[in-house]
């Protein structure tokens, strides 16, 4: 029979999707704290620096003209030293611990984020861009955020207080290089477009590379059954040389940054060794740089580097702000898309399906046309819908799901087929197994013993169904089976198919199919095949 044409459903799933994950601003809001203690150590580091270098230089400075050292001069200068010491090692202490809280809260709201995302928006994910993001990309963001921020911060805190003590002994060696900084930040403004290109390439490529092998792990069985091994090796290797190719671009840059630093500081320095020497041999008469005593050249010529050392820390966080930012993107587009939304069907809406108490149900219909969505609002696994008039949901335990993405726990392949189906004794277990051709698998040794990864990531598709198929068998209750037979060879096609054909002859099977067999033997048809109007038939 045929339904009548009604309207479309008025619910948009999108309106329930999450709000949008933002990874930067949320390692931002995790590394207040730590960043505040951070910079706290790194302006006393600075402070004390400059103090050693100021009473290094009076030391020196009146032993080697001969003059009278204060008793007091040597114990400070050692205290300035140790503390200057000691504030350093806590600043790389509070760095370290602030990035490792960051990256491990931004890695338990991922987690979180993906614990509560619908299991039709989780499957669409990338099993290799799930590690990646789990893995590399929150100590990627925390680099960004505690490092590269606490290097922005002193670039602006610690040349002025560089410059401030150069300021007390001659105002023309401050104004000497304060003038080259401008130069310095120009050459960051242009290479930090290049190093951020190649960063999001460098993430790209390893993100392919991370989901490709992630893929291959996971059907290694399928590839050295087709004999396949070589074909995918060259294409790993591939993308690795990509990978590295990338890297290496992003280093190249890092490294050219570096020496540009160190070039316009040791040019500074030695401009300011020449100016300070010609005045002390009064070869020049170089204002501020002529009648000074011994410690105030001294003074100078120390305090220098520390002028230009927050420009040097910076260029060396500067790949890490390229990297976390490429890395805060692709963790976002992970964890903040758009859920996969079903195809909008206002034909499931107008159908009033009475399920039989047993036989085979097949759902039919071109790709798009709502099969599988269908089968999810059937066993109440549509997220943001609520069954269509005359659809009724299964009781979650009583179905039995049947597809390539079924639940497979570590242990043996006994206990996989077993698992939720109570106490099985070992005769029914040998007879699903073998029934659908698991005892029979040159690539799966070991009978009912052979040993099955965490999540059956050493099983191809196929055999994770048919042991999902096995289950089905044994569990006494409804199957639901989402395209059973496809992508199968044909020996499996058949043992599948006449598996869930035995089962529907005391219990109830629908199946989302395109297999033409299988919907040929089924007792009832729902056919999506029009847009306008749905077809079921006996």
């Amino acid at each position: 029979m045929r339904s009548p044409a009604a309207s479309a459903s008025s619910h948009d799933p999108a309106a329930s999707a999450p709000d949008a994950f933002h990874a930067l601003a949320t390692a931002q809001r995790l590394a207040k704290r730590g960043l505040l203690r951070l910079l706290c150590l790194q302006v006393a580091r600075t402070a004390l620096r400059l103090g050693f270098a100021a009473t290094a230089a009076m030391a020196v400075g009146r032993l080697v003209m001969g003059e009278p050292v204060a008793s007091w001069l040597v114990p400070v200068t050692m205290v300035f030293l140790l503390a200057a010491c000691v504030a350093g090692f806590a600043a790389d202490r509070a760095q370290a611990s602030a990035e490792t809280a960051v990256s491990i809260g931004l890695r338990e709201l991922a987690a979180k984020r993906l614990d509560e995302m619908p299991a039709r928006r989780l499957q669409s994910l990338s099993v290799g861009g799930v590690i990646l993001s789990m893995q590399r990309h929150p100590e990627a963001i925390a680099g960004l955020v505690v490092g590269h921020r606490a290097a922005s911060a002193m670039m602006a805190a610690g040349p002025l207080l560089a410059a401030a003590a150069l300021f007390l002994v001659s105002w023309q060696a401050a104004l000497l290089v304060i003038c080259l900084t401008p130069v310095m930040i120009l050459f960051f403004a242009l290479i930090g477009d290049a190093i951020r290109r190649r960063a999001d390439a460098q993430e790209r490529a390893f993100g392919r590379l991370a989901g490709q092998f992630a893929d291959r792990i996971r059907t290694l069985p399928t590839i050295l059954a087709n004999h396949a091994a070589s074909g995918e090796e060259a294409k790993l290797a591939r993308r690795l040389e990509a990978y590295a190719d990338n890297t290496m671009g992003v280093l190249r840059i890092a490294f050219a940054n570096a020496g540009i630093i160190d070039f316009f500081a040791s040019l500074s320095i030695a401009i300011l060794a020449v100016f300070l020497g010609l005045g002390h041999l009064k070869l020049a008469m170089i204002p501020g740089f002529s009648n000074l005593a011994l410690w105030q050249s001294l003074f100078i010529l120390m305090i220098a580097p520390e002028y230009f050392a927050p420009f040097r820390r910076f260029s060396e966080q500067y790949h890490a702000k390229a990297e976390g930012l490429a890395a805060a993107a692709a963790l976002d587009r992970l964890l903040g898309a758009e859920p996969v939304q079903a195809k909008a069907l206002p034909a499931l809406d107008r159908l009033r399906l009475i399920l039989p108490a047993k036989g085979l149900v097949a759902i039919v219909g071109p790709s798009g046309s709502g099969k599988s969505t269908l089968l999810r609002r059937l066993a109440g696994l549509e997220p943001g819908t609520a069954p269509a008039p005359g659809i009724r949901s299964l009781a979650a335990e009583d179905i039995a799901w049947v597809s390539t993405d079924a639940y497979v726990p570590e242990g043996t392949l006994a206990e996989a087929i077993s698992w939720n189906a109570g106490a099985v004794v070992r005769n029914r277990l040998e007879d699903a197994a073998h029934a659908i051709g698991l005892l029979d698998d040159t690539l799966l040794p070991g009978g009912l013993d052979a040993r099955l990864d965490k999540g059956g990531a050493n099983l191809s598709g196929g055999q994770r169904l048919r042991i999902a198929v096995a289950r089905a068998q044994l569990s006494g209750r409804t199957v639901l089976a989402d395209e059973p037979t496809a992508k199968l060879d044909r020996e499996t096609t058949e043992a599948v198919r006449s598996v869930l054909l035995e089962i529907s002859r005391a219990r109830l099977v629908v199946v989302a199919t395109h297999d033409r067999d299988l919907a040929a033997a089924a007792d009832l048809t729902v056919d999506l095949t029009d847009s306008d109007a749905v077809e079921v038939a006996a």
